[in-house]
């Protein structure tokens, strides 16, 4: 189980670096996720930075515990927005069902990140 695990805080991790480097490749696409009144590029490249630092510190066993918390924070912080989207005329992620399918992910990636969190 401890292998297992320890492949699964490394593929978070993978993905956490990937999606944060996505936020500076292709800023436009999280735009619309973040509200109008808040600075856009700003928050947008502040969540890039945040997800490539705890997806860098899941690699690493000093701050593994402290990463996957902040990880676990993160879906927990991103979960409005999602459940938001489901509602909207125009959904961020594209289209009704796509932000559908979006919604359970992310329920799935709070109980990856807690997983990986937990003693």
């Amino acid at each position: 189980m401890k292998k297992a695990k320890l492949v699964l805080t490394f593929l978070f991790g993978a993905v956490m670096i990937f999606a944060g480097v996505s936020h500076f490749l292709k800023p436009a696409m999280f735009f619309p996720f973040i509200p109008d009144y808040l600075p856009q590029a700003a928050i947008n490249y502040l969540a890039g930075i945040a997800e490539i630092a705890v997806g860098v510190g899941v690699f690493i066993p000093r701050f593994r515990s402290l990463a996957a918390l902040g990880i676990l924070v993160m879906m927990l912080v991103f979960l409005p927005l999602h459940v938001i989207d489901v509602f909207k005329e125009n959904p961020a992620i594209g289209s009704h069902q796509a932000a559908v399918v979006r919604l359970p992910i992310q329920f799935v990636l709070i109980a990856w990140a807690w997983f990986i969190y937990k003693k």
